[in-house]
């Protein structure tokens, strides 16, 4: 797969089918993981992977009841003004978009028992975890290579951290934080290119409010 593709179609997609990914995909999807940088090569990391239907089952409780507190909190708002214009009639895109990202939330959540594979990350700071990212975002990009459909969730480490670390037996006194979760699994939807900003919208160039002299390039579909 061209590079461009990958970083372009990579979006988040929750609404995965229960099929198992196979051990030798799964393999290859962390592998590409662990090649990313890390700070000073220290590799202080750990992977956890959980393909078991009845830890996953165990673990789509926490899920759920994290999200309720999300959309009951941070996102409340956000929600109700969805919800109200849909209820008006809108059909503006960005309410559209907005309301298919709500969606799809929920639908991760209510059917998170039936996710086939997860992957956690860990490090031992919470001060500076700066590794984890690019080896999660990596086992994201090789998923998308492999035909597997990936998104980035925090709602299990933010909510029920020491309980999901005690049902997956993560060790108890070494400081394992729990940083994030990628729930993966073949789509039931198909994968595009997302809708964003024009660069200059959110891009400045050598000082803060100047607007870049480049370009992105015309919209792409692959």
């Amino acid at each position: 797969m061209d590079i461009y593709e990958a970083l372009y179609t990579t979006r988040a997609m929750r609404r995965l089918k229960p099929d198992p990914v196979p051990e030798e995909v799964i393999g290859r999807i962390i592998d590409a993981g662990v090649r990313a940088p890390t700070g000073g090569n220290a590799q202080d990391w750990r992977f956890l992977t959980v393909t078991d239907p009845s830890i996953i089952a165990s673990l789509a409780d926490h899920y759920q009841k994290g999200l309720a507190i999300l959309f009951g909190g941070h996102y409340k708002e956000a929600n109700a003004a969805v919800r109200k214009a849909l209820a008006d009639g809108a059909t503006d895109r960005r309410t559209l978009q907005v309301a298919r990202v709500l969606n799809s939330t929920e639908h991760l959540a209510a059917h998170f028992a039936d996710v086939p594979l997860l992957i956690f990350g860990f490090s031992q700071t919470n001060e500076n975890p700066g590794s984890i990212w690019p080896a999660l975002w990596s086992m994201c990009l090789a998923a998308r290579a492999e035909g597997v459909g990936s998104t980035v969730t925090t709602v299990l480490g933010m909510y029920s951290h020491d309980e999901v670390n005690d049902m997956l037996g993560v060790p108890k006194g070494e400081g394992w934080i729990q940083h994030g979760c990628l729930p993966m699994g073949y789509p039931s939807g198909k994968w595009g290119v997302p809708v964003r900003k024009p660069l200059e919208k959110v891009v400045f160039h050598n000082q803060w409010g100047t607007t870049p002299p480049y370009q992105g390039p015309p919209p792409k579909e692959f």
